[in-house]
């Protein structure tokens, strides 16, 4: 595979700075970066995005309704 790009000054002269080639600079920042994505989880299934919003609602019964206005009074009720 043969790719073309455009490098920047500053890329060519950190490079220069590890005493490397820039070919091979730029193949080490891709590697670097390839491993760095292959800890990265996949993507979920509808089935585990099912599973994780049951979860999420499974105690949703338990929480008390809302009142039909909310007024400030009823947000700070419980405070002094």
């Amino acid at each position: 595979m043969e790719i073309t790009v455009h490098i920047p000054d500053q890329l060519a002269a950190q490079a220069e700075a590890r005493g490397v080639r820039l070919e091979t600079y730029v193949e080490q920042l891709l590697a670097q970066q390839i491993a760095v994505h292959e800890g990265v989880p996949p993507l979920r299934t509808p089935g585990a995005i099912r599973h994780w919003l049951d979860a999420l609602a499974q105690f949703s019964d338990k929480v008390p309704p809302l009142p039909e206005t909310i007024s400030r009074d009823w947000l700070y009720q419980d405070h002094d």
